[in-house]
């Protein structure tokens, strides 16, 4: 058996949905994993990782290729911070800083035809910080794409800014793959 680590912006962005029973082919990156995984997991869980896979990359020519025998969902505690955009702080030095309840200026272009593209930045900075050694591990039954559950919230949510929140965050799935010889 091997465990591959599967992190989950990768997966949420373009990896494609399986389930205990798949047959599944992943591109690794390494077979040593680094130290920020190391440092999230903790040496004993970190001591069962066998591969990191990765798809964005390049083509990784070593790959692990098999039948998934189990998933576990990994996350942790992180600490969450708003503060606003400032002139010179996330917000670019030239920038006029709107009034209160006042947005952000959009940003897009004419693209004709009546047609516009256009986003509207965040009047907030989000600082995440882990906490460390909360890493935790759920049985799951496979990895599916997580599309809606971390976008961000409307600004007029967040009139007054949210006191500092602690949540627990997916970070990634460790994956055991019985792999074909």
């Amino acid at each position: 058996m091997t465990r591959v680590w599967l992190t989950e912006w990768e997966w949420a962005c373009c990896g494609d949905a399986f389930a205990i029973g798949d047959e599944v082919d992943f591109g690794i990156e390494t077979r040593t994993p680094h130290a920020g995984l190391a440092d999230m997991l903790g040496p004993e869980l970190m001591a069962t990782v066998d591969a990191m896979e990765s798809h964005h990359e390049e083509e990784f020519t070593d790959r692990v290729r098999g039948r998934v025998l189990a998933v576990h969902a990994v996350t942790q505690d992180v600490i969450e911070r708003r503060s606003l955009r400032r002139p010179g702080h996330g917000a670019p030095h030239e920038s006029i800083m709107p009034a209160d309840g006042d947005e952000w200026p959009m940003v897009g272009r004419d693209l004709g035809n009546g047609a516009f593209l256009g986003t509207l930045p965040s009047r907030y900075m989000i600082e995440i910080v882990p906490v460390a050694n909360t890493a935790m591990l759920a049985p799951a039954q496979g990895v599916r794409l997580r599309i809606d559950e971390d976008a961000e919230p409307d600004d007029e949510e967040f009139a007054v800014l949210p006191p500092e929140q602690h949540r627990r965050s997916l970070e990634g799935w460790l994956v055991d793959v019985q792999e074909h010889p």
